[in-house]
């Protein structure tokens, strides 16, 4: 039995949701990554409409299912080593002047499935080998963040990372892992993941030397915009850097951030 068209009734209906749960503002032209994205959870239930699947994980015991649409709505493109210029000014910039004995403390605050955490990290262990540091990384999909914490990954997505770094902190598969590669154990064990929705209140997280909020504002209309980038401040350290991708500006967001650079800003 094949569904029914998404109507733009029903688009409405998820587009309000979503924007309520995530904060994302989806435009009519997401219509169809909706309809495409939902069509496999109507058939695994048999639905003959996409009224009656956003029925079904809008009751209070289809907890499970609610996570697996956020998880399919929310879900965006990543790759190791994106736009690398954050990753050099990290190493010349940062790293070089982190005070010798503190720990340095990092948060990755849209991880997806691991590689910007990951890169994070292999950045970290080569720029500060003496100190202690850490990274949070979060996502408000469970589903991504499994991914993550496997820290295993398909070897054409080693492209972006430098061969050095691949060959000391990445493990080749062999046998039925051939063709894929592991984050070694020890980098994966300085990483923690946790599910945190950046349109609800923070946990206790502590402070941060460093914040990546990176490729996520661009779905946040601007009062979204400023309403988490006010609930992240607070765990940003004086002096500390806040990274937004190149594509995202703070301008008109936030007059507590003083500009570096385009996509970076600093803590007064």
């Amino acid at each position: 039995m094949d569904a029914m068209p998404l109507t733009d009734a029903e688009f409405r209906q998820f587009q309000s949701w979503i924007y309520k749960t995530a904060g994302i503002n989806m435009s009519p032209a997401k219509k169809a990554l909706v309809s495409g994205r939902l069509s496999k959870r109507l058939k695994h239930y048999q639905l003959p409409s996409y009224g009656d699947y956003f029925r079904l994980i809008t009751q209070a015991t289809e907890a499970a299912e609610l996570q697996i649409a956020i998880d399919l709505l929310t879900t965006n493109e990543t790759y190791f080593f994106r736009e690398p210029k954050h990753f050099d000014f990290l190493r010349t910039q940062v790293l070089p002047l982190a005070q010798p004995g503190q720990p340095f403390r990092l948060w990755s605050a849209a991880s997806s499935s691991g590689e910007e955490p990951y890169s994070l990290a292999m950045t970290l262990a080569e720029g500060l080998p003496s100190n202690s540091w850490e990274i949070v990384a979060s996502d408000i999909s469970s589903t991504m963040l499994g991914k993550a914490r496997c820290g295993h990954y398909a070897m054409e997505r080693a492209e972006h990372i430098p061969k050095a770094l691949l060959a000391k902190y990445c493990l080749k598969g062999a046998g039925s892992q051939e063709g894929t590669f592991l984050i070694e154990r020890s980098l994966r064990s300085r990483v923690r993941f946790m599910t945190i929705n950046l349109n609800a209140a923070m946990p206790r997280l502590g402070e941060f030397d460093v914040i990546f909020l990176r490729n996520v504002m661009i779905y946040f209309n601007m009062e979204t915009k400023r309403e988490v980038v006010a609930r992240m401040l607070p765990l940003l350290k004086r002096g500390g850097y806040f990274i937004t991708s190149h594509s995202e500006s703070l301008n008109g967001v936030t007059e507590s951030l003083a500009v570096v650079e385009p996509s970076i800003y600093r803590k007064p």
